[in-house]
C-alpha cells in the first residue's frame, strides 16, 4: 500500500501540473483569487492580505487560504535591530491571524486569538510592529482554527548584525508542507470517528505469525497483549498520511518539483523550515553530505550529517558542496514513510536527478513506549540520561502541578528515558549519518548562566483510540494557565506519555535544551518529544504577558495546550 499511495501522489501531480485554473468559474466574488508566484519581500514596511486563493495541487482544483494569493506566502526578509510594522488585511469571512514562529516580541504581538489579542476580524486589517532582536531562519502561520492546514504559513529570513560564522555563495529557502483537498474540519471529523482512518499499515494476522516465527510466541503474545491493553498500535507513525496528504516543497508537488539552482563551484546555503500542519520529514541530499550550521534560527557547532529528522515546526540551515554539472534530489520522506517532498538541486532545472525509494517503515518498539526488551523497570540507564541527571549539580525545587489519570489518558510510560542520541523510528542503523539532538552545541558559551531556580514536569497525555489529547492529563478547556514569574530560570522536563512524536512549541521564550553539554546548551523555539521519553530544557522567564504553549501538531494543539501568564 505505501508504494500505491505515493505513486498515486505522483500522478496526482503530473496532472495538476497539466492543467489549467483558467477553466474553473472564479464567479464574481472579489475575495477568491488566483494563486500567484511565491515571492521574496523585504524592508521594513509590508502590506499582506490572507485570500481565499484557487490552487491545483492535485488535479483537482481547490480553495486554499493564502498570504498575498501565494502558496506559500511570501518570504520576508528582515535585517536584525531595525523596527518592522506589518499591515495584515483578513479578507476571509472567518476571523484569522498570524503568529511570528520563534520571534521575540511584546505578547501583543504574538498573534494568538484568545491569548495576546483578539484576532483579526473579517475585512479588518491589524498592524503588528515590533523591534527585530534576532536574525537566523523562522517562519510565520495562523493561529486560528486549521486555517494553517490551508495555506497560511511562510518563511522569514533575518539577516543577521554581525556576518554569520560560516561561508556560503547562495542560499534557498526550502519550505515542506502537507496539503489535502479535504477540508480540515472533515479531517479532523474523521479521526475523532477513528483514530486510525488514514493508516493503512496495521497489523494483520499474517503479521503476528511472522512476529511469532521471530521471537517465540510468548514474546509476540505479552507484546501484542501489551499494545493491546494501551489501545495503541506499533504502526501509529502519523494520524494523518500520504492517502489524503500531498507532500510539498516551497509549493511544489513532487511532479513539479521545487527548482534550487547553483553554480559550479558554489556553496549553498539551504534554509529548511517545517511549515506542515502534522507531518515530520526525514530530509536527505543523496550523495551530498550536509553541515548542520543552525537550528531554529540559533547557530550551532557545525555537525557533518547525511540525514535528519525535521518535526513540525523546527527549522535546520545546512550548507552543501555540490560537484560541478550534476543534479541532487533533496528528499524529504515522511515519517510514515506514505509519501515525501521533493526538490532538484542542480545548475540546470532541466537536468533532474533521479528519484530516491522510499525507506521501508518501521514499527514502534517497546523502547517507544518507555518499556525495555523484556519490560521490566529501571534497568538500564543510558549515556544520555546520565549526562543529563549529572547537569543538575545541586538539587531545586519541584512545583507540582495537578495530574488526572482517566479514560483521556489510556496510554503511560512505565520507564521513559532521556534518548538525545536517539535518531527515532525509521532511522536507527540505516547506514547513514543521522543528526540527533545529542549532536546539537550551541556557540554561545552557557557555562556562567544562571542555575534553574525551580522544575516543573509536564506530561504529554492522550487517549489515541479516542482521539483525545491533553497535558498531564488535563485538556486546555479545564486548564488553569501556568503561571511563571518574571526573572526566573526555571527547568521543564517533559514525559511523553503516548507513542506519537510531539513538537512543543512555548511562545515568547527561548528553550535551552539541555543535551549533556552544560556549557553548551542549545537554544531552540520548538523541542520535539520522542514516544515514552523524557526531555529537560530551561527557560530564562524574561518577558511578561500571556503567552501560549502547545503541541504544534494542528489536530492536537485543541487540548494538548496550556496558557502561560508571567508575570
Amino acid at each position: 500500500m505505501m508504494q500505491n499511495i505515493s505513486r498515486r501522489t505522483f500522478v496526482k501531480g503530473v496532472i495538476a501540473a497539466g492543467m489549467a485554473l483558467s477553466s474553473v468559474n472564479l464567479n464574481a466574488d472579489t475575495h477568491r483569487i488566483k494563486r500567484q508566484k511565491t515571492e521574496e519581500l523585504s524592508g521594513t514596511v509590508f502590506h499582506l492580505s490572507i485570500d481565499k486563493t484557487l490552487v491545483n495541487i492535485t488535479g483537482k482544483p481547490s480553495y486554499a487560504t493564502a498570504v498575498n494569493g501565494m502558496l506559500q506566502g511570501p518570504t520576508l526578509r528582515w535585517r536584525e535591530g531595525d523596527t518592522v510594522t506589518l499591515h495584515v488585511t483578513n479578507n476571509l469571512d472567518e476571523s484569522s491571524s498570524i503568529h511570528w514562529h520563534g520571534i521575540i516580541l511584546p505578547y501583543q504581538m504574538d498573534g494568538v486569538p484568545g491569548i495576546s489579542y483578539n484576532g483579526i476580524a473579517p475585512g479588518e486589517t491589524f498592524t503588528y510592529t515590533f523591534r527585530v532582536q534576532q536574525s537566523g531562519t523562522y517562519w510565520y502561520h495562523s493561529h486560528s482554527g486549521f486555517q494553517e492546514q490551508t495555506g497560511v504559513y511562510g518563511a522569514i529570513v533575518i539577516e543577521p548584525k554581525e556576518k554569520d560564522p560560516f561561508a556560503y555563495d547562495r542560499e534557498h529557502v526550502v519550505v515542506l508542507s502537507d496539503y489535502s483537498d479535504e477540508k480540515p474540519a472533515n479531517i479532523y471529523r474523521k479521526l475523532k470517528l477513528s483514530a486510525d482512518y488514514y493508516n493503512f499499515n496495521q497489523r494483520t494476522l499474517g503479521d503476528f505469525f511472522s512476529q511469532v516465527k521471530e521471537k517465540g510466541f510468548l514474546e509476540a503474545f505479552q507484546e501484542r497483549k501489551m499494545w493491546n491493553e494501551m489501545r495503541m498500535s506499533d504502526r501509529d507513525l502519523s494520524d494523518v498520511t500520504g492517502y489524503t496528504y500531498t507532500f510539498l516543497m516551497s509549493g511544489q508537488n513532487p511532479a513539479t518539483r521545487f527548482q534550487a539552482l547553483f553554480q559550479n563551484g558554489e556553496k549553498v546555503r539551504l534554509r529548511i523550515i517545517n511549515a506542515a500542519a502534522m507531518t515530520f520529514f526525514d530530509l536527505r541530499i543523496p550523495g551530498l553530505k550536509m553541515k548542520v550550521v543552525a537550528t531554529d534560527g540559533n547557530n550551532i557547532q557545525p555537525v557533518d550529517v547525511d540525514e535528519f529528522r525535521i518535526g513540525v515546526a523546527e527549522t535546520y540551515d545546512v550548507i552543501v558542496e555540490p560537484e560541478d554539472d550534476k543534479a541532487y534530489a533533496i528528499f524529504a520522506q515522511a515519517i510514515d514513510r506514505s509519501g515525501y517532498a521533493l526538490g532538484n538541486l542542480s545548475t540546470d532545472e532541466n537536468i533532474l536527478a533521479d528519484v530516491p525509494k522510499l525507506d521501508k517503515r518501521q514499527t514502534l518498539t517497546l523502547k517507544d513506549m518507555g518499556m525495555n526488551k523484556n519490560m521490566s523497570s529501571m534497568k538500564k540507564m543510558d549515556m544520555s540520561q546520565k549526562e543529563n541527571m549529572s547537569s543538575l549539580k545541586k538539587p531545586i525545587p519541584l512545583t507540582k502541578l495537578p495530574m488526572k489519570w482517566d479514560v483521556g489518558t489510556t496510554m503511560r510510560a512505565m520507564n521513559p528515558q532521556y534518548r538525545l542520541n536517539d535518531p527515532g523510528v525509521g532511522l536507527r542503523n540505516n547506514g547513514r549519518k543521522v543528526l540527533t539532538y545529542a549532536d546539537l552545541r550551541s556557540l554561545r558559551s552557557t557555562k556562567d548562566d544562571k542555575y534553574p531556580d525551580r522544575e516543573i514536569i509536564l506530561h504529554l497525555t492522550g487517549n489515541m483510540e479516542r482521539y483525545m489529547w491533553s497535558i498531564n492529563g488535563i485538556p486546555y478547556h479545564e486548564a488553569d494557565p501556568l503561571e511563571f514569574h518574571y526573572g526566573e530560570r526555571l527547568r521543564i522536563t517533559y514525559i511523553n506519555d503516548t507513542m506519537m512524536n510531539h513538537p512543543m512549541h512555548l511562545h515568547g521564550l527561548w528553550s535551552d535544551l539541555e543535551t549533556g553539554d552544560e556549557n553548551h546548551l542549545v537554544r531552540k523555539h520548538t523541542i520535539i518529544s520522542q514516544p515514552g521519553s523524557k526531555i529537560s530544557f530551561r527557560v530564562t522567564i524574561d518577558a511578561k504577558g500571556a503567552w501560549a504553549y502547545h503541541c504544534h501538531l494542528l489536530y492536537h494543539m485543541t487540548d494538548m495546550f496550556r496558557k502561560v501568564v508571567v508575570s
